[in-house]
């Protein structure tokens, strides 16, 4: 189905991992939302920029199986085009979009390609920060990931998305990690529909920093699920999970946009807490 010559959108971010914000209330003013309509969007030069689209859709026009849950899905295109199951800085945004709308009231249920996700807020205004229940994580072995010459072992976390943790000695663009400008080599076997990598430092105690290639987007500011792959892995190692320690565990993860908090919970949750941005509304023709 095409698209009107002219159509509303916003744009946000979550730690400087930023979005196009697209209603689409009944399912109908975007149609399958073209692979080509989603690049244009998010082209830095030509577009309006961003790391993906939101597209905010009724539950029951879109994904009726989930419609009992939430009222709203969160239809996450990566900037290339393609469908991701997930986005944790994304649904803060959404959830912010919601809230600011008037469309939804804080715990806010979200149904997603990954199952449901709460986000609850703490705070008004632009200070306001978002958590978001990012559901139980699986750990699933070891797997490993290669820039040119350089390889690291990796853990592979599932968090809705899969995710490949590989912990570094240094994040510096100019090292062995270098721009990532292509995507890390990784096992196709082991990851069928591809996979987001995380580098990561530990900086102190329950303390890490990471940069991302994300699966569509490229390098990005920052990475929700990411970042809780990241804690999760980081935790394993350290001997420093919930069961362990018999109580919840939260780490600072420090991303090149921002900071954002991750608690792994004594009920095998893992809760995403950082802030959720709404920086500009208008029209445009793309």
């Amino acid at each position: 189905m095409a698209g009107p010559t002219s159509y509303p959108f916003l744009k946000g971010h979550g730690t400087e991992n930023d979005f196009v914000v697209l209603l689409d209330p009944d399912g109908t003013v975007h149609g399958d939302l073209a692979p080509e309509r989603v690049r244009a969007l998010c082209d830095r030069r030509a577009g309006i920029g961003a790391d993906g689209v939101l597209r905010v859709v009724r539950t029951i026009a879109y994904a009726p199986e989930q419609a009992g849950e939430a009222e709203w899905f969160m239809d996450y295109r990566n900037a290339d085009g393609s469908v991701s199951e997930m986005c944790g800085n994304g649904v803060r945004v959404f959830a912010r979009f919601l809230l600011e709308a008037g469309l939804a009231t804080s715990p806010v249920p979200i149904a997603t390609r990954a199952g449901l996700k709460t986000v609850t807020v703490d705070g008004t205004g632009p200070m306001a920060v978002f958590t978001a229940d990012m559901g139980q994580p699986k750990v699933l072995g070891a797997s490993q990931v290669t820039i040119e010459h350089h390889f690291w072992q990796a853990t592979h976390v599932d968090m809705g998305n899969p995710h490949a943790v590989a912990f570094v000695d240094d994040l510096d663009p100019h090292g062995p990690v270098g721009p990532l400008v292509d995507p890390p080599v990784h096992d196709e076997d082991e990851y069928p529909d591809g996979v987001n990598v995380e580098f990561v430092v530990t900086r102190g105690e329950r303390h890490v920093a990471m940069r991302v290639h994300e699966r569509g987007s490229g390098e990005t500011r920052s990475c929700g699920t990411g970042a809780c792959a990241a804690m999760v892995a980081a935790a394993e190692a350290a001997a420093d999970t919930p069961a362990i320690t018999g109580q919840d565990v939260t780490y600072r993860v420090d991303v090149p946009g921002g900071v954002l908090a991750v608690t792994w919970t004594t009920d095998d949750r893992v809760l995403l807490t950082g802030p959720a941005v709404l920086v500009a509304e208008g029209e445009t023709q793309l």
